[in-house]
């Protein structure tokens, strides 16, 4: 009978063993052999979210970092014990687990001015990376486009054709055509290999253009359509091959302010006259009028603007510039899969900026967007596009804030003031990152390079600067 009890208790004791689940004593360590703490006690089961959350708590990073996980060769994909062979382990000594941060793209805050750029004898007034973020194009008072050699930081052309100040700028998605709109409201288009202009000017407008948009990548890879929006209430669209009016888009009462081409063939435009409009870009018909503003409205943008100013270049990936090697079509598709990952139901969020101090969001697709606003109030904030929330208040400049642009991972926000300064503020932390002080006078036009690598701005004191890591 004791004899039943014991091998009774011995059964209950080795089932007991089994069921308990094993910990393990184990050491994380990067590739290079640092230590990120002390041996710690790991259930088997621990997946590798959960073993990522320790090493980043143990290394006190600000920023979540991802990172893979290896046991000797072993990559853990699940879970630790998916991985071991907890029979053969030996629980008694320290595993070494294995931890590298995977490759995540990130845009580092710029921290200094690289070169300062002379060349207009007037203010700059408008700036603009090409869609690969190798050429840069300024506009100024002084009538003439330049357009500047990234790689010497130097000016390569100056492109003379204006009669009056050029106020808008705007690289062709294939940036093979730039095109510059001036206050007499003439249109010139540029080939930026030569410095030359391309056919006669299109002209049309009575009064000044205010902003320009081609028809996007994935539309038409000829990239032959232009928009343009003039202070004389219209919209035309333009083909830049014929040189001619293809459409005159009149319905605002007042100067359209900005245009927009979205990529489900829709032109969207805002005026003075305190409305936002959305056209149907084959014919010009109006789909639909956005009202509600009680003032001006100065300025709108697409949750789109990125995939459809890069186009069929993904210049932050493609630093090889693998699509020279590309045909038209493939390019054309790949452009197609890129807006569509963005915006798959082709529905844009919109949003748009006013005098009455309020901004608008019109349509939205429910996606992960961030709206940065920028005001004469001196400061930056930052909106939820989902459901429109004000997220924070970035203040620092001392004066009227002009311009914004983002870093092509969203994380940061480079702004121009009529103080004279740029500020990188952090997305993550709604702090200001970096102070870049340089400019002599009021900065007008501030871009961010489409791959990342840096920031030009321009202003009152006729320099280009720019400004990298």
């Amino acid at each position: 009978m004791m004899l039943a009890k014991k091998q009774k208790m011995q059964v209950e004791a080795d089932s007991e063993q089994q069921a308990t689940p094993h910990t393990i004593q184990a050491r994380l360590i990067s590739d290079t052999g640092e230590e990120a703490g002390p041996p710690i006690d790991l259930p088997a089961g621990i997946t590798t979210q959960q073993l990522g959350l320790i090493c980043n708590a143990l290394l006190k990073n600000e920023e979540a970092t991802p990172y893979l996980f290896f046991v000797g060769e072993d990559e853990i994909k699940k879970s630790l014990e998916d991985t071991l062979d907890l029979a053969s382990v030996d629980t008694e000594n320290v595993i070494d687990i294995v931890y590298q941060p995977q490759a995540v793209f990130k845009v580092r805050p710029v921290t200094r001015c690289t070169s300062s750029m002379p060349g207009h004898a007037e203010a700059v007034v408008s700036l603009n990376f090409s869609p690969d973020g190798a050429h840069l194009a300024s506009g100024s008072g002084d009538t003439t486009v330049r357009l500047w050699d990234l790689n010497t930081e130097t000016p390569h052309f100056t492109c003379t054709g204006h009669k009056q100040w050029v106020l808008c700028v705007a690289w062709a998605p294939d940036g093979k055509r730039l095109a510059s709109g001036c206050k007499a409201g003439s249109i010139i288009i540029w080939d930026p290999e030569t410095g030359q202009q391309k056919g006669r000017p299109l002209s049309g407008h009575k009064k000044h253009i205010n902003c320009l948009a081609w028809e996007p990548y994935h539309r038409d890879p000829e990239c032959r359509k232009l928009a343009s929006a003039s202070g004389d209430g219209d919209c035309r669209i333009w083909d830049v091959k014929l040189g001619q009016c293809l459409m005159n888009i009149a319905g605002h009462t007042n100067a359209v302010t900005a245009v927009r081409w979205g990529g489900a063939g829709l032109i969207y435009t805002s005026s003075k006259d305190r409305t936002v409009k959305m056209w149907r870009s084959a014919d010009g018909i109006l789909c639909r009028t956005f009202s509600g503003h009680a003032h001006w409205v100065n300025n709108i943008a697409l949750s789109t603007d990125y995939v459809l100013r890069t186009g069929p270049f993904h210049p932050v990936k493609d630093r090889s510039k693998s699509h020279l090697s590309l045909s038209t079509e493939e390019l054309q598709e790949s452009a197609l899969k890129r807006y569509q990952a963005v915006c798959p139901d082709e529905v844009e969020s919109l949003v748009s900026c006013s005098d009455d101090n309020t901004l608008y969001l019109w349509r939205n697709n429910q996606n992960k967007c961030l709206i940065a606003s920028a005001s004469f109030d001196k400061s930056v904030r930052l909106w939820r596009a989902a459901d429109g929330q004000y997220m924070a208040t970035f203040r620092g400049h001392v004066q009227a804030v002009y311009t914004l642009a983002w870093s092509a991972d969203s994380r940061l926000i480079v702004s121009g003031s009529k103080d004279s300064t740029l500020k990188v503020w952090s997305v993550q932390t709604k702090k200001l990152a970096q102070e870049l002080p340089g400019h002599a006078d009021e900065v007008f036009g501030v871009d961010w390079a489409p791959d990342g690598s840096r920031v030009a701005s321009g202003g009152k004191d006729k320099v280009i600067k720019l400004w990298a890591y």
